[in-house]
């Protein structure tokens, strides 16, 4: 079935939540991560339409959201329930695959946990990573710190293209990132609780090939965090990707072919 292409906002806690809607097949929605809008997931979104019905939406602070008072893992989840709710409302032909980035994946981890039955699978791409030690420690602080700064400075600058704007502060995402390391640290918990087919899709050098700096530190602790889980959660396939953390960007077509191939057919899931 082809859905002719929709937008709607949801209003809630607040916030104004931008969702797009075209495709054809599955559904699938699309979880956007930190630093990261819909728009900016345009490549990947276009490829999935060709065998999903994709819903793709903008984190509060994100895009075409309206900006909050507070920024929180809880509160991005929410952004998320109330997109998940609002579809429900309209009476989808199957539940959708939840699709997250980066911190994206953790949401859906989060919800699948939470609305058990509601989803068809979860497919997680670089994130949702049960690390075992935190990224950011003291000695990493300052210089995490000076980066965020740079990148708000670079978002600021880039407010003309609107769809790709991020309200947050530097000290709201490290904030963030803080907070995502003690949610990762007991996220195989919510794992647990996880009924549907689940599919990673991995950066091999989440934080670069650079042999200097923290680079190395950071990526055996992502390359752990997946053994990790993997040792416990043996029915979750993963794949690796030879990208950074950007693969959402830079792997597109890749990713889009993994997610066909895990749902099996004309987006339907494999059993």
């Amino acid at each position: 079935m082809t859905t002719k292409p929709s937008a709607i906002e949801i209003h809630h806690d607040g916030v104004t939540i931008p969702v797009s809607r075209d495709g054809q097949g599955r559904p699938l929605v699309l979880c956007p991560g930190l630093n990261s809008t819909q728009a900016d997931l345009h490549e990947l979104a276009e490829l999935l339409r060709r065998d999903y019905d994709v819903v793709t939406f903008d984190l509060r602070g994100h895009g075409l959201a309206s900006a909050a008072d507070r920024y929180s893992f809880e509160a991005f989840l929410g952004d998320l329930g109330a997109v998940m709710a609002e579809l429900g409302n309209r009476g989808l032909p199957a539940a959708p695959v939840l699709v997250g980035y980066s911190l994206g994946a953790d949401l859906a981890v989060h919800y699948g946990a939470e609305h058990p039955g509601t989803v068809a699978g979860l497919v997680l791409i670089d994130g949702a990573n049960p690390v075992p030690e935190p990224f950011i420690t003291e000695a990493v602080l300052p210089e995490f710190r000076a980066m965020w700064e740079d990148l708000a400075a670079q978002r600021e600058a880039e407010r003309a293209d609107t769809a790709r704007q991020v309200s947050l502060t530097a000290q709201d995402i490290l904030d963030l990132n803080l907070e995502i390391d003690v949610i990762r640290s007991e996220i195989l918990d919510r794992y647990k609780r996880i009924d549907r087919p689940i599919s990673m899709i991995m950066s091999t050098s989440m934080a670069g090939d650079s042999g200097e700096g923290h680079a190395p530190r950071f990526n055996r602790i992502w390359r752990a965090g997946v053994a990790r889980l993997v040792r416990e959660h043996p029915h979750i396939a993963t794949t690796w990707l030879d990208a950074d953390h950007r693969l959402v960007f830079t792997h597109a077509p890749e990713i889009a072919q993994i997610i066909r191939s895990a749902e099996g057919p004309a987006g339907q899931a494999t059993s």
